[in-house]
């Protein structure tokens, strides 16, 4: 498969990372979590490893500096054909650029930012590595949510800087909206009111796939994490919101259909 072909539409999720303080007991809590194995990834970025599912890459994970204490949380990214283009029109609807645009060696070049309401994401112009191989098998992520406090004001801010088309759910009480790339829905927005957890503010969520909800919740606690959110039902599938042991926040969800 060329890199033409796998390069993603623009906004279209490609990549999630996390950056912890402690690489060596984080890998070994997602590889017991939903058997990753290993290997190095870009030296430029530090202490970084790719995490692989059946030989795919699945997602990446660093080692922060020690002096640095960022919130632990799992960043969700967004493909862009460029890079600097994106980071320019982040500034100019609002949002702030925290790093970047630089080069992630041969890999690509990418951006973090934080929207107006102050949720971090990632931009990634693919190069030799194009991002998530591979998608809906258990162990990989199949969903990307922003959780906010509205939807109507950021919801424009992705619109002109992704080009997304929006679909909202209608309801008295359920602010929601799809973001769609050619048709296609890719990612949603879920506006949760003063529900908003103070301590995370806005924030993208992801949503990995598991056999069986319950199950992985209940390992998830047995390996140093914590259940925020014990399993449930919803209209996708059954859920469970959950920490790893240092604190980064996602959502296990085995999908219906």
């Amino acid at each position: 498969m060329s890199q033409a072909e796998t390069r993603r539409t623009p906004g279209t999720p490609c990549w999630v990372s996390l950056m912890v303080h402690g690489l060596a007991p984080t890998q070994e809590f997602y590889a017991a979590l939903f058997g990753w194995e290993f290997r190095p990834g870009p030296a430029s970025l530090g202490p970084y490893v790719r995490a692989l599912l059946d030989g795919a890459e699945v997602a990446g994970i660093g080692q922060l500096p020690p002096d640095r204490h960022l919130p632990i949380a799992w960043t969700t990214y967004l493909a862009t054909d460029d890079a600097d283009a994106t980071a320019e029109t982040i500034r100019h609807c609002g949002g702030t650029v925290g790093v970047g645009p630089l080069d992630a060696g041969d890999a690509g070049r990418l951006v973090i930012a934080s929207d107006p309401e102050g949720a971090v994401f990632g931009a990634w112009q693919a190069e030799a590595h194009v991002g998530t191989m591979i998608a809906g098998a258990p162990g990989t992520p199949v969903w990307n949510e922003l959780v906010t406090r509205e939807t109507s004001t950021v919801g424009k801010f992705y619109e002109t800087v992704f080009g997304y088309e929006k679909e909202a759910v209608v309801s008295a009480d359920f602010d929601y909206v799809t973001l769609h790339i050619e048709g296609r829905p890719v990612c949603s927005l879920h506006g949760v009111g003063n529900a908003l957890p103070r301590d995370k503010g806005a924030h993208w969520m992801t949503y990995f796939e598991v056999a069986d909800t319950d199950e992985a919740a209940a390992r998830v606690t047995e390996l140093g994490g914590q259940v925020l959110k014990p399993p449930h039902d919803g209209s996708s599938g059954r859920t469970a919101t959950v920490t790893d042991p240092e604190g980064a926040v996602f959502t296990l969800i085995r999908s219906t259909g």
